[in-house]
């Protein structure tokens, strides 16, 4: 058989698939399968003269948490009456916070999560350092890519993830306007690696984004070729305008509605698939099939962490350069690059440069090692410097 065909590569893409799905329920099975998602906090039932002890029986509250909420100092302050804390909105809003706090710390699993954050540092460094080496082939690359979506989804779960960091968050101060700290420590951790690399965590370690670009590779040949249809890419004028417009509208229905618009259609859910439902099913399904043809689907068009990453990569102290005193204009890294970020960063006269995820695909195309990744600031090439001895059809913009 040919080492390249679409039977092939339909017959990879459908192992794929089912053996994330059927190692990710072992894997569940294993760990207890846990959400790993806070229940919904239920608005308290609040009597006129009702004293705080029973205000603690009716809605189930044992005395050390109604401690915490009024700040009790002693067992008689148990018989003092509710409202001298505050009128019904005020209790109930306080005991929603501390009643939603307490769920979101009950849902974690606080053995895995900082297991999962050392090996990220341990998987990314190291993966950093065969990329700087060149040691990174397409074949190498779809091993890496498989890699970290077996370790961090497959293995250690859905949770937490890139998005989460900032879903959740949101999510939880539009309805019970209280601020989980440890998801903010996360989130800062995650931030700080995009400020450090640009999109590292979401090229390498993101269990969504791994398995939507190993998908997209699978449909490839080691020339850049589709092997199934057409890869296409999306312009990032509409891709960051869809990004910003479905942020806005999630937002905009948590905080009117208190509705998780993501969360039915949530693609980190294939590492737990016991929770898909029949519409996560179905647009996870789309998902993965739009992932041949198109270069990680979500993350360009809906992610939330994607968009916030994409501002802070605008920082970014490691980052794709051009030499233009060896580059010789053949635009193979621009043709080679799954998305339209590289033909920016090239000509280097586009307003925006789009997200870059650090695949490093350009610098392996590239004939006179002219690309690099590093702190070295990006330059302005010559004028006039595409359209005298380029072998393409490049012309001045």
């Amino acid at each position: 058989m040919a080492k390249y065909s679409p039977l092939k590569t339909a017959v990879f893409f459908v192992l794929l698939i089912a053996a994330v799905i059927s190692l990710s329920l072992l894997s569940n099975r294993i760990w207890g399968g846990k959400q790993e998602q806070a229940r919904e906090v239920k608005k308290p039932i609040i009597e006129q003269e009702m004293t705080v002890a029973q205000f603690g029986r009716v809605n189930d509250l044992p005395n050390p948490v109604l401690k915490e909420i009024f700040e009790l100092k002693s067992k008689s302050d148990l018989e003092k009456k509710l409202n001298a804390y505050g009128t019904p909105e005020q209790i109930s809003a306080r005991v929603i916070r501390k009643m939603a706090l307490a769920a979101e710390h009950g849902s974690k699993n606080w053995v895995k999560i900082p297991v999962k954050f050392g090996l990220w540092f341990a998987f990314l460094t190291t993966t950093f350092v065969l990329l700087r080496k060149r040691k990174v082939g397409p074949g190498f690359r779809g091993s890496l890519l498989f890699v970290s979506l077996l370790l961090f989804g497959v293995v250690l779960g859905s949770d937490p993830n890139p998005m989460g960091t900032i879903k959740d968050a949101i999510h939880l101060y539009g309805t019970t306007h209280a601020i989980f700290p440890p998801r903010l420590i996360a989130l800062a951790i995650f931030l700080i690696l995009v400020f450090l690399a640009n999109k590292y965590i979401c090229a390498w370690g993101c269990q969504a984004g791994t398995l939507q670009d190993l998908i997209f590779h699978i449909n490839r040949t080691d020339k850049q070729k589709a092997i199934i249809g057409r890869q296409i890419k999306l312009p990032f004028v509409l891709t960051n305008s869809v990004r910003f417009l479905f942020l806005g509208v999630f937002t905009l229905v948590v905080f009117a509605w208190g509705i998780d618009v993501i969360e039915p259609v949530d693609p980190f859910k294939i590492y737990k698939p016991m929770y898909l439902g029949l519409s996560g099913a179905i647009s996870l399904g789309a998902l993965l099939l739009t992932s041949l043809f198109i270069y990680r689907p979500w993350c360009h068009l809906f992610c939330p962490f994607g968009l916030v990453g994409w501002l802070v990569e605008k920082t970014s102290l490691v980052q794709i350069s051009v030499n233009y005193e060896t580059c010789i204009a053949c635009h193979k890294c621009a043709t080679a690059c799954p998305s339209t970020v590289m033909d920016a960063i090239l000509r280097q006269n586009k307003k925006t440069i789009p997200d870059c995820f650090g695949c490093y695909t350009c610098r392996n195309v590239c004939p006179t090692d002219s690309i690099s990744f590093s702190i070295r600031k990006r330059t302005f090439p010559p004028a006039d410097f595409f359209v005298k001895g380029s072998k393409d059809k490049v012309v001045k913009e």
